[in-house]
């Protein structure tokens, strides 16, 4: 058993994006909203194109200070919080049904973005709970790797198990969770389908905690990695090297099914836009996948019962 992460298809997310690009949207639904009212005052409250210029100064710098993009996101949320009263009360006089539908679920969006950005801004924090990166998808979370090539991903990750060859999605969510804590969950849940505990489970270091080596060692079940303490009597330290090295090279099963999984059947890009949608797709590449091995069983299983007929009989069947 191992975890991945399915990239979504959004652009690499920064705070001052996120907060422009919200700026944008408001800006829309007041234009939208405009021609429908009395038209009196100026339609922002701000001026757009020094609110553009602000943001432009920083995205197209090479290098910046970080006193120059605190004071241009600190520029964005006064901007965002100006306008909003704007979009209200042009709302309240031209009524909803002026309003575009893509906007109107926006506003919740960008309305809960503003109020995440100001805290972290007041409080000079890079962290908070349930954190936005994508107006389009919010319900994708940034998930922490600690790859080399990239320290953060942002999709859904799935805890996967592989049992003689075929992939089962155990657990699929958007928010980030250890998948150490569910190994003896996945252990009940395996009992459950095929009637009995497994003889071995194949994990990295993040499964061998104290509480699942003594789950496993009560129900008979050996974990892959060396065992704690001192090397058993009954046991040479050679045999002990050599098993924790069949299990290692048994574990790469999994690690090889992601690969597959990201190079062959898109699971390295989900292009779906809607929660439930990008959770079908994933789980469609991955039932492509079990297909396909499904099918090399089948051609494995038909060379071996015609391997040993004769040539002419084989002719004769093939007629």
């Amino acid at each position: 058993m191992d975890a991945t992460v399915a990239p979504s298809d959004i652009r690499y997310p920064t705070d001052l994006s996120l907060l422009n690009q919200s700026r944008e949207i408001l800006e829309t639904a007041i234009d939208e909203l405009w021609p429908h009212t009395e038209r009196k005052g100026h339609k922002t409250p701000y001026n757009r194109k020094k609110a553009r210029k602000a943001y432009l100064k920083i995205a197209k710098s090479k290098k910046y200070k970080k006193s120059a993009l605190r004071s241009a996101i600190g520029y964005q949320l006064e901007c965002i919080h100006s306008a909003f009263p704007r979009v209200e009360k042009l709302l309240a006089e031209a009524g909803e049904d002026k309003l575009s539908s893509w906007i109107k679920k926006r506003l919740a969006t960008i309305r809960k973005v503003y109020e995440q950005q100001k805290l972290m801004y007041d409080t000079r924090s890079s962290k908070c709970d349930d954190r936005i990166v994508s107006l389009h998808q919010p319900h994708v979370r940034p998930i922490v790797r600690g790859k080399a090539r990239s320290k953060y991903e942002f999709g859904q990750k799935l805890h996967l198990s592989v049992v003689d060859g075929y992939t089962f999605i155990e657990t699929q969510s958007w928010n980030n969770f250890n998948e150490g804590n569910e190994l003896q969950e996945l252990a009940n849940r395996y009992r459950e389908r095929f009637g009995y505990y497994p003889a071995a489970i194949l994990a990295d270091k993040i499964y061998q905690t104290r509480e699942n080596r003594a789950f496993c060692k009560l129900n008979e079940i050996r974990l892959s990695g060396p065992p704690l303490g001192r090397p058993r009597k009954d046991q040479s330290e050679e045999v002990r090297m050599k098993q924790t090295y069949l299990d290692a090279c048994d574990r790469n099963v999994v690690e090889g099914r992601n690969g597959n999984l990201k190079r062959r059947f898109g699971l390295d890009l989900i292009t779906s836009v809607l929660d439930e949608n990008a959770k079908t797709e994933a789980a469609l590449q991955i039932l492509a996948m079990n297909l396909l091995q499904r099918l090399r069983s089948l051609f494995a299983h038909f060379l071996r019962h015609f391997l040993f007929v004769p040539q002419k009989s084989l002719i004769l069947i093939f007629q």
